[in-house]
């Protein structure tokens, strides 16, 4: 039937498929319908406290993995991706991770803060949270920037990969929340950052463990995506503010961060750019951290860091959040690989060429002739 063939041609498809996939059932099941819940207590399902009979809660194996699993598959995928972050990388594509990393966060960053002070930090303009946008706008789509550099950029534009793949994972998001006041204690941090760096450790210790556990970081993936959906409704996506919400966070993931990202290799004079645009993603995985922020959040509730209204705001906001970010990462998926093809087509234009590592030396031929630009 080549099921999988037909998701890789979703955006996202392995992250996103799943996931609607999920919420569609839920969806079915919240509606509790007569003849479904009549079913359900004929094989034997157990009521809910609410006396109605559901799909997702018959208990065992099943409900464990398709219900209730999220937070611990999301844990196992951290684990795995943070086993691939190699510390092993070159000077010049250090040099780019870490302009790339670091210019991407503080946008997003940036743009978070003034977006929550402007409108609301919890539902401001369109729908839109702190969390969402900083979720969002922090953390890259890694395998669109390793097809994207490979084909359009340099070896160290590619190697860079290795140090972008730090910002998998909730862990930025949650520090920057943490930044704005947010009372997260410690062990919140501990807890979210111990599988990646456990992983990390691993990987970089044996690199037979990062080959093993390679598999992992996208076999987990659809899993994950599916438990996160049971916790969804289908309204949360065919809400016109949803999705006019995350719309407008790919838009300003691709051109905010995007254009910061430029300017930074710019300024630190860097010729090629296609680095940048092709790191102007949101990642299929950031669709997982409103809900690894709503674990941080009842830890913070828990230890009376936090009041337990304040982690409740989190919690509530986090299905909305993770229905925009889905959307965010579907459409982002679809202008990036257009904004590098743009960006290359500018650049060579001006005699640059992304594929050649070093322009002081190296220019594009036109006619057998040396272009008039100046490139020093």
């Amino acid at each position: 039937m080549k099921i999988k063939q037909r998701i890789d041609k979703v955006p996202g498809g392995l992250m996103v498929v799943p996931l609607f996939v999920g919420a569609l059932i839920n969806t079915i099941d919240q509606l509790h319908l007569p003849f479904i819940m009549n079913f359900l207590k004929s094989i034997g399902v157990a009521p809910t406290e609410e006396g109605y009979y559901e799909f997702f809660k018959i208990g065992g194996f099943s409900q464990a993995l398709f219900k209730d699993g999220a937070l611990t598959l999301c844990a196992l995928f951290l684990f795995c991706a943070g086993s691939q972050m190699n510390l092993k990388v070159g000077g010049r594509a250090l040099k780019k991770g870490v302009l790339l990393t670091t210019s991407k966060y503080l946008a997003g960053l940036g743009t978070g803060l003034l977006w929550g002070y402007m409108s609301d930090p919890v539902n401001g303009f369109l729908g839109l949270s702190t969390m969402a946008i900083i979720a969002a706008m922090t953390n890259g789509n890694g395998g669109m920037f390793a097809a994207l550099t490979g084909q359009y950029g340099n070896r160290s534009d590619v190697g860079a990969t290795a140090v972008l793949s730090l910002n998998d994972g909730p862990f930025f998001t949650l520090m920057a929340l943490g930044m704005m006041g947010a009372n997260f204690p410690i062990i919140a941090f501990v807890a979210v950052l111990l599988p990646i760096l456990i992983g990390m450790i691993l990987g970089n210790l044996d690199s037979e463990i990062r080959a093993f556990l390679s598999a992992g970081e996208s076999l987990v993936i659809p899993f994950f995506a599916f438990t996160l959906g049971a916790g969804m409704n289908l309204s949360n996506f065919f809400n016109p503010e949803v999705v006019g919400a995350g719309i407008a966070l790919a838009l300003m993931t691709v051109f905010i961060s995007g254009g910061v990202m430029a300017l930074t290799f710019k300024v630190f004079r860097e010729k090629s750019v296609i680095a940048p645009w092709a790191e102007s993603s949101t990642a299929g995985n950031a669709v997982a951290t409103p809900a690894a922020i709503a674990a941080a959040a009842s830890v913070a509730s828990s230890t009376g860091l936090m009041t337990a209204a304040e982690a409740q705001t989190y919690q509530s906001t986090a299905s909305v959040a993770t229905a925009q970010i889905s959307i965010a990462s579907i459409s982002t998926a679809v202008l990036v690989p257009i904004a590098v093809i743009l960006a290359d087509k500018y650049q060579r234009k001006r005699g640059i060429d992304g594929k050649v590592e070093n322009h002081s030396t190296n220019k594009i031929k036109v006619s057998g002739k040396m272009p008039p630009t100046d490139l020093s």
